[in-house]
């Protein structure tokens, strides 16, 4: 892939590669290497849409799992994103985005500081930690260029 890359310093730079596979289906190619399929909804692949929703719960799990797990493994973690995919005087967007956790810890003192816990890590992820809904959150251009 020849497109340029932005100024930024590595540090700070996300970049994802896209390649077409066939009608309505894509490569997505991260730095590390790792390949994600992703496609129009015709098929098994998760569609623009679904992995939206994935990112946003995978980053505020990978948040919640973090703090809670200092005090106790979770004996089941389960995150659920949804929303309603409108088209209205704004264009199609997601409307409605809602992240539900059900998690559960063991009997147990270090379970009970996990539980406690719980309801601020999730509230942590929301306000300040998940990169992902908190640019969903803040805004902001998404700048469009030809290579």
């Amino acid at each position: 892939m020849t497109i340029p890359t932005s100024p930024e310093t590595p540090d700070t730079l996300r970049q994802v590669d896209l390649t077409k596979m066939g009608e309505g289906r894509y490569k997505a190619t991260n730095r590390r290497g790792g390949v994600l399929p992703i496609g129009s909804g015709g098929d098994p692949d998760f569609t623009p849409v679904e992995l939206l929703l994935a990112a946003i719960a995978g980053c505020s799990a990978i948040d919640v799992d973090l703090i809670t797990g200092k005090r106790a493994e979770a004996t089941s973690f389960d995150v659920r994103a949804e929303g309603n995919k409108i088209r209205d005087e704004h264009g199609n967007r997601m409307v409605d985005l809602k992240v539900t956790f059900e998690v559960r810890f063991p009997e147990g003192e270090d379970g009970d500081r996990a539980r406690e816990v719980l309801p601020r890590s999730i509230a942590q992820s929301r306000d300040r930690l998940c990169t992902v809904s908190r640019t969903v959150q803040v805004g902001g251009p998404v700048e469009y260029v030809e290579a």
